[in-house]
């Protein structure tokens, strides 16, 4: 997804003060247990009981949320509008793209005054590479604070010739979430097309991009997980899932058709994805904590391919 336009945002009227952005709550509960007794319940669970024994959110509470460039023209208009339209549908969370960094301090903690009053959350943002850059990192950092966020997002970067230039990346991305980690922010990295085509390696061996990010990244840096662009280069977003355990702990829901005419177009669920695998991994040993429906267009109107792919997610997964 290439974050490009921007939304246009109405003067707020009334404002948060800087203290007023509540911390993320992951929704864990912490249990006390003895060292022996919690080594005892971990050799006898699976993972997906263990999530549970330990106070994990069950999978009817992870909750899904909407990346906003789903409905981008609508945003445009009416800012404010459109996330009160995406609320009332029943998304759970937004996921702000880059026009976002163009707010100034009041527009940005009014949307947070708007997001508590609609009882959602933003638990990331979508970011160009320029505002990781040592000009832009603070009001980055700031902005996602008063939003509420946990993960900032890297949404593009432009593919590079060779493994040396994708581990360059990686470095950069733990560089980045050393300087967000003293605010409690952890960085994340959202896939596209490239990182799933091999390049070549020093030892003249080929690699994929995404494996190279993987293997060189902090545990730490997030790995979201594009479903779409993932399928349409020919991967397997099962076996990434269950390669990379407890990174994947967002998922970007886009749909790919093999129908050349319609690509992403098509609506969750009547795409090529493996929804059923994708959660069952996700859930099972990925780690993710919060899916987001992304959209590129549809047959309908935005807002309308906004609501028709939150019915059809629910179906599928179930829960809330």
């Amino acid at each position: 997804m290439l974050c490009e336009t921007s939304a246009s945002f109405a003067p707020p009227k009334l404002l948060l003060s800087v203290g007023a952005a509540k911390d993320y709550d992951s929704g864990m509960t912490s249990h006390i247990l003895s060292r022996r007794s919690f080594l005892a319940m971990s050799a006898a669970l699976p993972w997906a009981l263990r999530r549970a024994a330990f106070g994990a959110n069950p999978a009817s509470a992870i909750p899904v949320g909407l990346e906003l460039y789903s409905v981008r023209e609508a945003l445009k208009k009416d800012a404010e509008g459109t996330v009160r339209a995406v609320a009332q549908m029943g998304y759970q969370a937004v996921e702000f793209y880059g026009p976002y960094h163009e707010w100034n301090e009041a527009q940005t903690k009014q949307m947070r005054k708007l997001l508590d009053e609609l009882g959602i959350k933003c638990y990331s943002t979508h970011n160009d590479e320029g505002n990781f850059s040592a000009k832009n990192i603070g009001r980055t950092r700031d902005m996602n604070l008063i939003l509420g966020c946990k993960y900032v997002v890297l949404a593009w970067s432009d593919p590079k010739p060779s493994a040396e230039a994708w581990m360059a990346l990686a470095g950069e991305l733990n560089s980045v979430g050393e300087q967000l980690e003293p605010a409690g922010l952890k960085v994340g990295y959202h896939n596209h097309q490239a990182e799933w085509k091999a390049v070549d390696g020093q030892a003249g061996d080929k690699q994929r991009p995404m494996d190279i990010l993987a293997k060189n990244t902090k545990a730490s840096v997030m790995l979201q997980l594009d479903v779409g662009t993932c399928l349409e280069a020919g991967a397997d977003p099962v076996a990434w899932i269950r390669a990379n355990p407890g990174r994947i702990k967002s998922i970007h829901c886009k749909e790919w058709s093999r129908d050349p005419a319609v690509g992403y177009k098509t609506l969750f669920g009547e795409g090529v994805a493996d929804w059923k695998g994708i959660f069952q991994a996700a859930e099972s040993v990925g780690g993710v904590e919060y899916y987001l429906v992304e959209q590129e267009g549809s047959r309908f109107p935005e807002l309308e391919t906004a609501r028709r792919c939150l019915a059809a997610f629910r179906a599928t997964h179930g829960g809330r």
